[in-house]
């Protein structure tokens, strides 16, 4: 079986941490099905300036066309953006981007199936692209682009198409399965296929080994650490004003961002910025390394969709707090000793104090993120592409 994954949301050489929840998936499901031929299409805005004046979008410029990343071979096509104004129009020049590189694929041979990820504007682009060439497409929807972009009347209608004409539609959480079913999706349309979490690569400190880190680092406070990209939506600011109300807490912050300046600007006027610190981006071995030090992890988002951080902590030992968001409720259960809170400074506020309080075993929260490994995960997958193919072999051979 010849598969091509496309998703603008995938590591490159400038970005090794894009996207990296699809590669993951991809790398466990390869590993499992040793059969599958499978190559990767991950467009990316088309920009000619490396300076770093120009910020994010000078990430783009040194990308290569064709780069394999984990043995997969990967192609990153330019697609024209518009800042600002393009919303509209990226799907269009998306789907020229990556249809170019799509039918080369083809026609040096026969291409079995899409694997698309995010539906906008990625699984518009897909969708016109699979149509041009007759190829069956499947895609995962992972948070905003079904618990937000639906929200804009012209992007549900483009939306709407890919419903209709994908061959099957995954999300990562009950909740967006949902949310697609109240959009009009039949349910039997869409399946779940949550996330897993890396149990070799996140290893677990139980509660010696984690008051031993804390010893070389020289951490006397309980530790709280806060990860994701700094952005309004992902609530750091909110943990930085909840330590006001915090004795004895210090705050790490793992992440690159635009809002950097501003967050160590709030850290100033709420006289805590000795008690944060601002780690940058970190690659996944360092991340871990954090985790298995940290008493709790915090995540304070205003919109997620399958969190992967907070099975990364839990299989590091770490309890979370966590806001309750979207699929966020789904694997922040009791027994996982974490905590949900309502998305304000207060709560929050309180659901660490709750946390730190307890007498946390690390090792019981270790077993329970062991449940969510990738196998039921990539079992379903195969399932879903292997009924695809089959159908779309007799639909031809009729």
């Amino acid at each position: 079986m010849r598969m091509v994954t496309i998703s603008s949301l995938f590591p490159n050489k400038n970005d090794p941490k894009l996207g990296i929840f699809v590669k993951t998936r991809l790398r466990h499901f390869l590993a499992t099905y040793q059969n599958i031929d499978l190559e990767v299409i991950a467009p990316v805005p088309w920009f000619p300036f490396k300076h770093k004046i120009f910020g994010e979008y000078a990430k783009y410029a040194g990308v290569p066309y064709q780069e394999t990343i984990d043995g997969m071979t990967v192609y990153h096509p330019r697609y024209l953006v518009l800042p600002k104004i393009g919303m509209y129009l990226t799907p269009k020049f998306m789907a020229k981007a990556i249809t170019r590189t799509l039918t080369k694929l083809h026609r040096a041979r026969r291409v079995d199936l899409i694997d698309g990820h995010y539906f906008y504007p990625d699984g518009v682009a897909i969708c016109q692209a699979a149509e041009s060439l007759d190829i069956p497409f499947t895609c995962t929807a992972r948070g905003t682009d079904i618990n937000l972009i639906p929200q804009y009347p012209k992007a549900l209608a483009m939306l709407r198409t890919v419903f209709d004409k994908a061959a099957h539609m995954m999300t990562v959480c009950q909740a967006l399965k949902d949310e697609m079913v109240k959009l009009g999706v039949p349910d039997e349309r869409v399946t779940v296929l949550r996330n897993g979490v890396d149990l070799n690569l996140f290893s677990a400190s139980d509660n010696a080994k984690q008051a031993q880190l804390k010893a070389q680092g020289q951490i006397n406070e309980k530790l709280v650490l806060s990860v994701g990209w700094l952005i309004e939506r992902k609530g750091h600011h909110l943990i930085i004003e909840a330590l006001q109300n915090l004795d004895n807490v210090r705050l790490v912050i793992a992440g690159d961002g635009p809002d950097l300046v501003k967050l160590k600007q709030l850290a100033e006027q709420c006289k805590v910025s000795e008690r944060v610190q601002f780690l940058g981006g970190v690659d996944q071995p360092t991340l871990n390394q954090w985790m298995m030090t940290a008493d709790a992890l915090v995540l304070a988002s205003s919109r997620e969709g399958w969190a992967n951080v907070l099975l990364e902590s839990m299989a590091s030992g770490t309890p979370v707090v966590a806001t309750k968001v979207w699929g966020t409720p789904e694997v922040v259960k009791p027994e996982s000793q974490g905590e949900l809170v309502e998305r304000n400074v207060a709560d929050i506020a309180r659901g660490i104090q709750h946390v730190l309080s307890k007498d946390v075993d690390r090792e019981a929260v270790r077993r329970y993120a062991e449940q969510f490994s990738w196998k039921e995960t990539c079992e379903g997958m195969m399932e879903i592409v292997d009924t695809i193919v089959k159908q779309s072999a007799r639909g031809a051979i009729s």
